[in-house]
């Protein structure tokens, strides 16, 4: 199992997936914003992160900016947005995304599904 780190700003959904992923046996740590999860990943290092483009305070696209992928080469960042093909969409993948998932296609049940796969495969820019 993954040490993953969800960073949503909807409170009912950032709890959503965390219960979601924690049934699943991962090791799960949560942030409302990129702001939060540049603290969280001092102390905590997800392999996974699951990661929203639109939040206050700091940005999924800014957190990128911040978070140096390269020098966290086992990390991979599952961007989780609503924005299909949105130019935020290609920016986080020439800053390191792994992968995409739309959120309106994912239903919650099938979200420990898109992350096993993920965990699993490593082939980039795919698109869920």
């Amino acid at each position: 199992m993954a040490n993953i780190l969800v960073v949503e700003d909807d409170k009912d959904l950032n709890n959503a997936y965390c219960i979601i992923l924690s049934n699943e046996g991962h090791t799960v740590s949560s942030a409302f914003d990129g702001q939060e999860a540049l603290e969280k990943v001092k102390t905590f290092e997800p392999q996974l992160i699951l990661l929203d483009l639109l939040m206050p305070i700091m940005g999924g696209l800014e957190f990128l900016q911040h978070f140096d992928l390269k020098s966290h080469k086992k990390v991979k960042v599952l961007i989780f947005t609503n924005m299909e093909n949105s130019p935020e969409v290609a920016e986080a993948y020439k800053l390191g995304a792994h992968r995409c998932i739309i959120k309106s296609w994912t239903a919650p049940h099938n979200l420990a599904r898109v992350i096993k796969e993920a965990i699993e495969n490593d082939s980039a820019e795919v698109t869920a």
